[in-house]
């Protein structure tokens, strides 16, 4: 059932598979088992009393504010395009400093500080987004599959839930939004997958393994026979297959792969999820304790279980030091709530407009 809480759950789990991963992100599986024991890494490692996030996170922010951003100005044109102008700002906080000059934006998060920090952004990002061009489905900017195209998007599976717009088509703003940057089927269709997953969990009750299954089949009915889809199909069963089975984590984690280009970030996060459905904690241990993106894989298996489970359904470990918590919140609520001015509502929200119009934050109290 469509709830805030499931919206806060989505957010912030995303954001807490995100910093537990982060620490290891860069580590072999033996290293990780080495230095934190048997379990692995099982808390967050604090930088100054922080669990830091990662550009996952950061360029999940930017979706969600992207999105918010198209609403209130009464979108258009294609979603993918206020997406692409918000990424361009966070380009500007991984290439600029704090405070940006009084030039256009299209974020009110470039007026937070704490995200001018550079948490290893993906170079594909980078590359494509520095280019000033914007990639679609149609007009692929590169050949690119990395999993930073479907580490991101899951705001859009949480935003269309309440408006009148078919799945199918939601899930193609999830393609569109990652082919901006990353122009292989594997770069943009595991995006498509994962928003979908996020749209059925946060609407309605149906279980974590039938949410997954159902994004398989749509994938399959979305985009023609190909060598990459037959791919993604295999990987994506297997990962089913492995769930519902008495393999060790790591082992069958390895059997999915390490998580760096998109296919396998999602088979890994879709695994850990479908294997402890109702147990957030266990399933974000299983997410990064292996050899390859452990924030990625992190962050999508928390987007997913938090989409399922809620907030409420997240111990406090993971929210208690999340870097920039209050940030994710709102925007969860945001999101929640959706645009609050224009034809639909016509009363006045100063904050709303300044934040999603004017695109400056509004002063803290």
């Amino acid at each position: 059932m469509r709830s805030i809480d499931r919206f806060r759950g989505c957010m912030i789990g995303g954001a807490a598979g995100d910093a537990l991963g982060y620490a290891v992100e860069f580590m072999s599986e033996r290293s990780i088992f080495k230095q934190y024991g048997s379990r692995g890494i099982t808390e967050y490692r604090l930088t100054e009393g922080v669990a830091e996030i990662s550009d996952d996170t950061q360029m999940t922010l930017f979706t969600a504010a992207g999105l918010l951003h198209g609403a209130t100005r009464g979108v258009k044109g294609p979603w993918a395009g206020y997406i692409a102008q918000s990424y361009w700002d966070w380009l500007k906080t991984q290439t600029e400093n704090y405070p940006l000059p009084g030039e256009e934006r299209h974020s009110w998060l470039v007026d937070v500080p704490e995200l001018f920090s550079r948490r290893a952004p993906g170079n594909t990002c980078l590359s494509a987004l520095l280019s000033g061009e914007t990639g679609s489905v149609a007009h692929p900017i590169n050949h690119s599959k990395g999993c930073g195209g479907v580490m991101r998007v899951a705001p859009i599976g949480l935003y269309f839930n309440d408006r009148r717009v078919d799945i199918a088509e939601v899930d193609r703003v999830g393609a569109e939004a990652a082919a901006i940057t990353h122009g292989h089927p594997l770069g943009y269709i595991p995006a498509a997958a994962l928003v979908h997953i996020v749209h059925r969990l946060s609407q309605n009750d149906a279980p974590v393994a039938q949410a997954i299954r159902e994004a398989i089949d749509a994938m399959s009915a979305m985009w023609p026979p190909s060598e990459d889809m037959d791919w993604f199909t295999e990987l994506m069963e297997k990962a089913l297959y492995l769930a519902a089975r008495d393999v060790r984590d790591p082992d069958a984690i390895c059997q999915l792969g390490e998580g760096w280009v998109g296919e396998e970030a999602l088979a890994i996060a879709a695994y850990c999820a479908a294997k402890y459905p109702e147990d957030f904690d266990r399933a974000m241990i299983a997410a990064v304790n292996h050899s390859g993106d452990s924030d990625s894989t992190g962050a999508v298996a928390g987007n997913i279980l938090g989409a399922h489970l809620g907030l409420s359904g997240i111990p406090e470990k993971y929210t208690d030091h999340l870097e920039l918590k209050d940030v994710i919140l709102e925007v969860a609520d945001d999101l929640w709530h959706d645009c609050r001015i224009g034809a639909e509502n016509c009363d006045a929200d100063p904050e709303w407009e300044m934040k999603y119009f004017q695109n400056r934050r509004p002063p803290r109290v």
